[in-house]
This record gives structure tokens, sequence and C-alpha cells, in this order.
């Protein structure tokens, strides 16, 4: 069965200022323009979502609310996991392992460097270039199950740069 994997870097976010902590940086006016674009993309690719995990980080927190809003998917059924704040490809792999199977489309929105170790893991091409704010790609797996994507190996099927 086809799952399709949208992974999607949070949009531009503000330097921290003095002692501020990296988990609140929020977007700034062009990052919310970038999500704004970013969901009308996947709007216009793929008709529905049937599920957004996000990091809880402010500026992940606002791109996946934002994307949100452009495909109409209900802001409530976001699945903010901490687990995912900064993480590395082995956990989103397993995050993405939990989905429950009814899930065939799902959206990501995470950080660098491990959401671009993700696409490379999941695609095989170890040579794409780090994930700018707010780019998707968009990646097809033969899972039966989402407890398998840790062996799988998909295709780009699609990507977005603003």
């Amino acid at each position: 069965m086809q799952r399709i994997v949208l992974l999607c870097r949070h949009a531009d976010a503000y330097d921290p200022f003095p002692l501020q902590p990296d988990f609140e940086r929020e977007l700034t006016q062009e990052g919310q323009q970038q999500a704004r674009n970013t969901g009308k993309w996947l709007r216009e690719k793929f008709s529905k979502l049937d599920a957004i995990l996000a990091s809880p980080a402010t500026r992940a927190n606002a791109t996946a609310r934002i994307v949100a809003s452009k495909v109409y998917f209900e802001e409530e059924q976001i699945s903010y996991n901490p687990d995912i704040y900064i993480a590395r490809e082995t956990q989103l792999i397993k995050s993405l392992g939990e989905l429950p199977d009814q899930v065939k489309v799902v959206l990501l929105v995470a950080h660098n460097p491990g959401i671009t170790r993700l696409a490379r893991e999941l695609t095989g091409e170890y040579s794409l270039g780090y994930m700018e704010p707010a780019q998707v790609m968009a990646v097809a797996l033969e899972l039966e199950q989402w407890q398998d994507i840790h062996a799988a190996s998909g295709c780009l099927l699609d990507q977005f740069k603003r």
C-alpha cells in the first residue's frame, strides 16, 4: 500500500535574541508567508492530509498551524511530539512508525538537520541539499503498516521550495 510522507522544514524564524531559548523562536513575517505558500502548494498537490505531526517548538508549531489552515485540516488534530524537536532521523522514523495504519498521507514539520537526513534516508538520494525554510519533500513509500518504515525505501515524488 502506498503511503506518502510530506517532509517539511519549519518556515523562516527570527534569530534568537540574547538569552532566548531556541525552542521559543518565532516565525518572521516572511516565514509566515512561506508557510501560507507551502500550504497552498500542499492543497493543490495533495487534496487530503490524514495526519500532521509537528515539533512543539514555536516556529514548527506556527508553521504546522498555518499550513493546516490552508489544507483544511483541523488545528486541534495536529499532533505535537516533543521527541521531534531537533530530532535525529532515527527518532523521526520512530515517530512515523507509531502512526495508526489508517493514515495514508502525513505531514511531518520538523527541523534540520534531522528532516533533511530523513529525506535522504527514505529516498536513498544522499546528495539532496539541506532543506530550506518551508520546503517540502513528498516521499512515496510502499508500506503495509507504518511500523515497517524503518526498513523502507521510497522515492521522491515532488518537492516545493519557496
